[in-house]
Order: C-alpha cells, then sequence, then structure tokens
C-alpha cells in the first residue's frame, strides 16, 4: 500500500466527508511524497526534479513517475497537483472497487463519489487504519489538509523532512484555493439567480 491509497482509505470512514476535488489535490501530494521517499523525485525549491525512476510495484505511482515533467524548468509542485489530481479520486474509487477493496454499503451515505461502498476488512485497510491509530505524521498531515481528524489545521503534526513539509504545504495551500474558487462559483450563481428574480 502507498500513503495515497491508506488515505483514500481513511477518508472512506463513516466519520468522514470529503469533497472529490480536495482528497484528489491530497492524493496527488501523497504520491509525490511516496516518489520522493522511493528516490524517484527530489525538490528544488517548489520544482520536481525526476531521478531515474526506481522499480515501483504500485500502478498509481508508476503513472505517477512516467508523467513527470523530465525537462527544464521542471514542474512546479502547485502545478502538478493540480495536473496529476484531475479526477484522481474518481480513479482511486474505480481501482479499488475492482480489486474487492471497496465493498457496496447499505443504508448509509458515501463521503465521497455517489456510491454507497465502504472499505473492506482487508490487510491493506488494516495497514491504513493501524498508521492512523499511530497518527504517523505524514498521514495525518495530508488528512488534515482535508478537514480529517481532529488537527484540522495541521498545526499539531511535526513532520521531519523539508520536501515532504513543502508538498503537505502545497496540498492545503492547494485545497484552500479550491474552496476560495467553490465560494466565489456560489455567490456568482446566487447573484444571477437574484438578478433573474428581479426587485
Amino acid at each position: 500500500m502507498t500513503t495515497a491509497k491508506d488515505l483514500f482509505m481513511i477518508a472512506m470512514g463513516p466519520d468522514n466527508s470529503v469533497g472529490q476535488g480536495d482528497l484528489s489535490l491530497a492524493l496527488a501530494g501523497a504520491e509525490l511524497i511516496d516518489l520522493i521517499g522511493a528516490g524517484a523525485v527530489a525538490l528544488d525549491s517548489d520544482r520536481i526534479v525526476p531521478n531515474s525512476p526506481p522499480p515501483l510495484d504500485d500502478r498509481f505511482l508508476g503513472e505517477a513517475a512516467a508523467g513527470l515533467t523530465r525537462q527544464l524548468p521542471y514542474e512546479r509542485v502547485e502545478d502538478w497537483l493540480w495536473r496529476r489530481g484531475r479526477d484522481l479520486s474518481a480513479a482511486y474509487q474505480a481501482a479499488l472497487e475492482q480489486s474487492g477493496e471497496l465493498t457496496p454499503q447499505r443504508n448509509s451515505r458515501l463521503p465521497i463519489g455517489s456510491k454507497s461502498l465502504k472499505a473492506a476488512d482487508t490487510p491493506a485497510r488494516r495497514r491504513a487504519a493501524d498508521r492512523w491509530k499511530d497518527r504517523e505524521p505524514t498521514l495525518t498531515a495530508l488528512a488534515a489538509a482535508v478537514g480529517i481528524g481532529d488537527e484540522r489545521s495541521g498545526e499539531g503534526t511535526v513532520l521531519d523532512d523539508e520536501a515532504v513539509t513543502s508538498v503537505v504545504a502545497a496540498v492545503h495551500d492547494a485545497v484552500m484555493e479550491l474552496e476560495t474558487v467553490r465560494q466565489r462559483r456560489t455567490i456568482e450563481n446566487q447573484a444571477f439567480a437574484n438578478l433573474w428574480r428581479g426587485p
């Protein structure tokens, strides 16, 4: 399992309600953190510098590594989150459904997507739950970025890696930017509706 899959499993929890856009951005950040950990990339300030890709035994990480910009100027972390994150939560959901790691659930609502699903009791789900229970810093910080957990701001989470800290901060910024866009659209839609209603 990867950090992204663990994060997705945590987001599937019955007490969590995470928007697909927010989760997609956080999943892209989680993938980037795992690529850093695998030595596939390094950060130079806010730029993602690709290295010779090591063997990656995860399909999504392999796709992420294959999609890296390998020419100067290298891609900025923020741009990576938006590009890689497009519809990423839906892709994870489809893959986990296909593998049987997500199963239908009756009489409940799914916080992401339109189907009512729950994480199956698999070793992968238990591993994600263990990381969450142990308050593993990277997973906790990424979850906080999308509003999961008690430390919603992420301020209580201490990360000891500068690159990981930079990625988590970029995820926080991207999620806030997405929320700003949502609020602006809501205001514009309300103004448009008021215009048609008239005085």
